[in-house]
């Protein structure tokens, strides 16, 4: 009598071969760098695509904006941005050439619509704005200027960097008289501002002649005559400046910060909606990256730290 040898299945449920299909490869890695290497069954080469791609367009932005010498901040994000280009058009094309030689290609387990789903959502949905929303509530975060307030230190069309390691219990660097400073604007808060910090708790502010006076010192007119006369009004991104009072004697109260325009004709600040919380002060003005106005680029401005 013959007996019948129990075959196990096999442990791969798909044996037939599954080639990959190229544009799906390169389209998925497209979506997000090392998606499609997954596709292709690449595990570790999806992996370091991605974190590659990550830690360069991310991390690698707050270094060249807060860790590096002014000078080189520029060059810095020219070379950020060109290597996370380069990851992303190396994950599809890679993509693309591997799906292409996969002709015989079998599927994993872990392989299913379900699983691809799972990964995009994570990474898409959870990593990276995670890491991006860390950055830029405690590294850095980028701003335009949208008025003439501050000019000429900030004119409309700067974008800049604000340095968010400022103003907080674990922070080393304490919010200072003439730091240039993003805060919460009091009237609406879910806008910012940006102004010049001339008093600090317990300063005593005077206006008097249409110059300041901060415990007795004449605050410097850092706008000129002939800017003051080419700058415009605030613009629609920021409320129209109300009347700014002739005369003014006050002592910053505890907790606040007193701020102004450096356009101080163009400019609605402390004088018309009062001090500052010191809570509502977030970050600090580095340096601008990029400016552009009705000529173009301004190529002088690449680079400036505000002073």
């Amino acid at each position: 009598m013959t007996t019948e040898l129990f075959s196990p299945p096999a442990l791969n449920p798909h044996p037939d071969p599954s080639p990959r299909r190229p544009w799906l490869a390169a389209l998925m890695s497209l979506v997000l760098p090392g998606y499609g290497q997954l596709y292709n069954g690449e595990v570790n080469r999806a992996i370091w695509l991605f974190l590659g791609f990550a830690l360069l367009s991310v991390p690698g932005l707050v270094v060249a904006a807060l860790y590096l010498p002014d000078h080189w901040t520029v060059a810095a994000l020219a070379a950020s941005l060109l290597a996370s280009l380069g990851v992303w058009v190396y994950a599809v094309s890679n993509a693309w050439s591997v799906a292409r030689r996969s002709l015989g290609y079998r599927l994993q387990p872990w392989q299913s619509s379900g699983f691809y789903l799972l990964v995009l959502l994570v990474c898409d949905s959870v990593v990276l704005p995670m890491l991006i929303g860390y950055v830029r509530t405690q590294q850095v975060e980028a701003f335009k200027i949208p008025s003439s307030s501050m000019a000429p230190t900030l004119l409309p069309g700067d974008f800049l960097f604000a340095d968010k390691r400022y103003n907080c219990p674990q922070c080393k660097r304490a919010v200072r008289r003439n730091d240039v400073a993003i805060f919460v604007y009091p009237n609406d808060r879910t806008m910012y501002f940006v102004k010049r910090i001339v008093g600090l708790p317990g300063d005593h502010i005077e206006l008097r002649n249409q110059q300041f006076f901060v415990n007795g010192g004449l605050l410097p007119m850092r706008t000129q005559p002939a800017t003051i006369g080419l700058a415009t009004a605030a613009s629609s991104a920021q409320p129209q400046a109300s009347v700014a009072p002739e005369t003014l004697d006050v002592t910053v109260a505890a907790g606040t910060v007193f701020v102004l325009g450096d356009n101080q004709q163009h400019s609605q600040d402390s004088r018309q909606f009062g001090s500052v919380p010191l809570h509502d002060v977030v970050g600090r003005v580095r340096q601008v990256w990029f400016s552009w106005g009705e000529g173009g680029v301004r190529w002088s401005r690449l680079g400036l730290t505000p002073e």
